[in-house]
């Protein structure tokens, strides 16, 4: 009976589901074959029907009678039918209108409760901002200026070079670069100060961590912190305010200096180094003055030759580490840039210098190194003007730098030539004197026969090598060393493998690799051979050259004897030979 009776059920629930089916079939199908209207205005209808229509098929499926339907079905009159869909789109529509009204209504609230979210500082971020009591913003952020919130923030308060100040709540951080950060209120994240102090009050709640970089941490007893505190003291527990003085008057302003507190370190600074440079004008007045006067005649080439510098110095420098080798060199070519700069700057004051001193005639005014002072003094006020201190520090360097460079090759060049001149006038003389002495020796000699004679010339009178020569030759030997350094490896030994390869070749040759195939020969100023004494005490002066800076090689450019410091010291000289010597 019981599977009877579950029989009955379920074929009594497929009837029931069989027969809403088809009502809702016919229920879609009625209002098409009673519309009076054509078929074109009917298409358009679809796209409603459509969007309506599956409420009624969730109505029939959910009722528990479908009675109501058989009696629509038993009268078929449309009226009954076919208002179902209008009467819902009418509803339809006015609940839409009511939204509609309803978002119209709202809409000048929600604008309203959006400038005020907004505030006055989500605006330009240059400047100083202030969010006030009852305002909240989405973030603070302020360039060049300070933030301070009394009101909300969703996110974080940040100023750079400007203070930030929490009285209020800040969702996110707050930081501070190079300026303080106070917090009296409550901050979500993190609170930072870079180069400034951070300051916690009684009412301060932290939910991140405390961080100062270059600063100090100034905490209130009643602070809560509920992260890690840190403090990176850069510079130890100093006072930092003379940096942030520079950063703020100078560095933003595009100058090395400015008049303000806390600045007197850098006029110190400063005033020594202008001082440095008349003391480089005393010690060397000829070298500046040639250089000035480089510029001054010749104007047109010094720029092309300042442009030159300002090009191949990368490019000598990336063929150099390109060449892994080369990377040896690095240390004595910035090391001459270096001192090449600083003279350069030297020459740049006292051509500025010698604008003025020119008007004041012979005298002590008339001194390269008053030239040097005056020019100076100019350009230290120059340094104060925003935007042009800065570009006029760089642009003197690099006109220095050329006009150095310039002035070493015209050197090089007009000395070569002098050397040449003086070589043949020379060796005429002693192939004179030596002629005589053999016509003495042999009457029976006829002059060209005399002429044959070889002449013996002591090797100190040949020509000495420049800076720039000297510096070629050592570049290639130092190739040659790292290249054995590197197949040996032996690397960290380059210094003491180098000096003992020079000091071998110039006892046994009197010159290295790279001296022979530029020409040089070491030689001794009493014209005894090098043997392996000199050799020695010469080496071991080389690093007493290298250890200040290089300047000991550097020297050979600005001396008279065109000697460096190991060449003075072992009473030794390099000499260029003239060409078609043999220096094997």
């Amino acid at each position: 009976m019981q599977t009877k009776h579950a029989s009955r059920s379920i074929f009594s629930t497929i009837s029931i589901l069989i027969l809403a089916l088809a009502l809702t079939v016919l229920a879609r199908a009625q209002p098409t074959d009673v519309a009076s209207a054509p078929a074109p205005e009917k298409v358009a209808v679809p796209v409603a029907e459509t969007a309506v229509a599956p409420a009624p098929v969730t109505v029939e499926t959910t009722e528990p009678t479908a009675e109501p339907e058989l009696r629509r079905l038993d009268e078929p009159s449309p009226e009954t039918v076919a208002p179902a869909v209008p009467d819902e789109e009418s509803e339809m529509s006015a609940d839409a209108g009511e939204i509609e009204n309803e978002m119209a209504v709202d809409e000048p609230e929600v604008k309203v409760t959006r400038h005020r979210r907004r505030g006055s500082a989500e605006g330009m971020p240059f400047g100083d901002h202030t969010v006030p009591v009852g305002s909240t913003v989405r973030e603070l952020v302020s360039i060049f200026g300070s933030s301070v919130l009394n009101g909300e923030s969703e996110g974080g308060v940040v100023s750079i070079l400007g203070n930030t100040t929490v009285n209020g709540k800040a969702g996110g951080e707050a930081v501070a670069v190079l300026g303080n950060n106070t917090v009296n209120g409550e901050v979500g994240g993190e609170v930072v100060a870079v180069l400034g102090d951070v300051t916690l009050g009684e009412t301060a709640v932290v939910r991140g961590d405390v961080v100062t970089v270059g600063g100090q941490l100034h905490r209130a007893a009643g602070a809560v912190v509920h992260g890690n505190v840190r403090e990176v003291n850069v510079f130890g527990h100093h006072d930092m305010s003379w940096l942030k003085a520079w950063i703020h008057q100078c560095l933003f302003y595009g100058r090395p200096l400015a008049y303000g507190e806390h600045l007197g370190w850098a006029w110190t600074i400063a005033i020594s180094v202008f001082v440095a440079y008349v003391l480089l004008a005393l010690l060397f007045p000829k070298a500046v003055e040639k250089c000035a006067e480089t510029l001054e005649q010749r104007p047109g080439y010094s720029m092309l030759a300042v442009l030159l510098s300002v090009l191949i110095t990368p490019v000598l420098i990336i063929v150099l580490i390109a060449t892994g080798v080369g990377i040896l060199l690095l240390p004595f070519v910035a090391a001459g840039l270096f001192f090449g700069s600083i003279f350069g700057k030297v020459v740049m004051h006292a051509w500025l210098g010698r604008r003025i001193t020119k008007y004041f005639g012979d005298g002590p005014m008339k001194h390269v190194a008053m030239a040097t002072l005056l020019g100076g003094v100019m350009v230290l006020f120059l340094y104060t003007v925003p935007f042009l201190g800065f570009f006029l520090w760089k642009v003197l360097g690099m006109l220095g730098l050329g006009v150095v460079i310039y002035t070493l090759l015209l050197t090089m060049k007009s000395e070569r030539a002098e050397s040449q001149r003086l070589a043949a006038e020379a060796m005429a003389a002693s192939g004179a004197s030596a002629g005589i002495v053999a016509t003495t020796l042999n009457p029976a000699a006829t002059a060209s026969e005399a002429t044959l004679v070889p002449p013996a010339l002591p090797l100190t009178t040949l020509p000495r090598a420049g800076f720039w020569l000297r510096f070629a030759a050592s570049a290639l030997d130092a190739v040659i060393v790292g290249a054995l350094t590197g197949i040996t490896h032996s690397g960290d030994f380059f210094l003491l493998v180098y000096a003992v390869y020079c000091v071998a070749l110039w006892a046994l040759k009197g010159s290295t690799v790279g001296g022979i195939v530029c020409g040089l020969k070491v030689v001794r100023l009493d014209d005894r051979p090098v043997d392996w004494t000199v050799a020695i005490v010469r080496g071991l002066g080389g690093f007493l050259s290298l250890a200040v800076a290089g300047l000991g090689f550097i020297w050979v450019a600005f001396d008279k004897e065109r000697q460096s410091w190991h060449d003075k010291i072992a009473g030794t000289a390099v000499v260029q030979a003239p060409k078609g010597v043999s220096l094997i």
